[in-house]
């Protein structure tokens, strides 16, 4: 027998799943979606993208590396797990590696994360690939007040939790980019990473780049700047106007969670840039939001791509690479428009994963580039995007 606090994991459908809490006590509530990567955790909840969303991690050992200072993908200090919640199968008797300053556990209670541990992740796997992407609810611990409650902590537990899975809205129509954004203009200047040094600090850059915050990982920005480029970041909801004025050669559209559609006011944005002939780079919320100032239409996914194993196809030479994906909504490809080339592929579901313009320097690409966690097959497309900087340079 454990003697961890009790935790249970319910389903909006009537699921129960119980297992040990491992991480802060109280409730989360969020859509449950499985992510497949069997590395990279820490990254995984910091992940502005995972906002709102449970995650549970299908390899069966995690927390055995423990956490460190430097692998955390948010930019947000007030913010640093972004997932509502964690779910795993085994957490090891033994956190063990040389840059290891932290269990997952003390992290998890220190961010304030509820997470079980001891559920059936593949049953649970099985329910959401079956009946889609739900809501769930965590509830760890003692979570009420009353003694006469305390005595029933199963029942009371289990029934609270599924009338809280029950009312969570789902994902659909949610605006959430702007609450995982910045709020203010800030620089990045920290580049590629060494056991020696860490995080460089980079001072040659030739490129000014706006990357429009919808939750950015900064992965993104360092894959920038160790490839000389001056990187401003500004928030979800910033002017075109005022982007514009900073004179960038090039703009980058970046991840983030929620429903694109809700977020007018970037659509509103994409299609403003689309009329000027500055360099545009789309990633994940970024690609699905300038499919949409085109016309396109998002859907919602089943239950979406998470992890970093996922092969996609590159049409232009037929190479078949392994990405990093985390997104529940997709474009649909037959509503694209013309001038719309599309330039790759899910090999998992033929869903759509990346598109250029014609008539304008534009890229798009669904999955994450930038990996952290997850393979470096993608990397070239920042190379792309770099030389279409160049040439807009040139021709200017």
């Amino acid at each position: 027998m454990s003697n961890r606090p009790h935790a249970v994991l319910v389903l909006a459908d009537g699921t129960v799943l119980h297992g040990d809490s491992i991480g802060a006590e109280g409730v989360a509530v969020g859509e449950v979606a499985f992510n497949t990567a069997m590395t990279g955790y820490q990254e995984i909840l910091t992940d502005p993208s995972y906002c709102r969303q449970i995650v549970t991690l299908t390899y069966p050992h995690i927390g055995n590396t423990g956490v460190n200072n430097e692998d955390v993908e948010s930019t947000i200090a007030s913010t640093v797990v972004h997932a509502a919640g964690l779910v795993i199968r085994d957490l090891p008797l033994v956190a063990s590696n040389w840059r290891s300053r932290q269990t997952l556990p003390d992290f998890l209670r220190q961010h304030n994360v509820p997470a079980i541990a001891g559920v059936d992740t593949r049953k649970l796997t099985r329910i959401l690939r079956t009946k889609g992407a739900q809501a769930g609810c965590i509830m760890a611990g003692h979570v009420d007040e009353a003694e006469a409650l305390r005595q029933a902590q199963a029942f009371v537990d289990e029934a609270e939790a599924l009338r809280q899975a029950q009312a969570f809205p789902g994902l659909t129509g949610m605006d959430l980019a702007r609450e995982v954004s910045c709020s203010q203009v800030w620089e990045c200047n920290e580049g590629a990473w060494s056991p020696e040094t860490g995080y460089q600090t980079m001072s040659e850059r030739s490129y000014r780049v706006a990357v429009l915050d919808f939750g950015v990982k900064r992965a993104i920005l360092r894959k920038l700047v160790e490839r000389g480029c001056h990187v401003t970041v500004y928030p979800a909801q910033t002017r075109i106007d005022e982007i514009l004025a900073a004179r960038p050669d090039g703009v980058v559209l970046s991840n983030g969670p929620g429903d694109p559609e809700a977020c007018d006011y970037a659509i509103d944005t994409a299609r403003a840039l689309l009329t000027s002939k500055i360099p545009v780079f789309g990633i994940c919320l970024g690609h699905q939001i300038i499919a949409l100032a085109i016309g396109a239409k998002t859907i919602k996914m089943k239950f979406g791509h998470h992890g970093a194993n996922h092969p996609v196809l590159d049409i232009d030479n037929e190479r078949v690479m392994i990405t990093s994906q985390n997104h529940g909504f997709a474009v649909d490809e037959g509503t694209l428009p013309a001038g719309v080339r599309v330039t790759h592929h899910s090999l998992f579901d033929g869903s759509l994963q990346g598109f250029e313009l014609t008539d304008h320097p534009v890229i798009c690409f669904q999955g994450h580039p930038e990996a952290s966690p997850g393979p470096q097959d993608v990397d070239y497309l920042f190379n792309h995007f770099i030389s279409r900087m160049m040439k807009s340079r040139q021709s200017a």
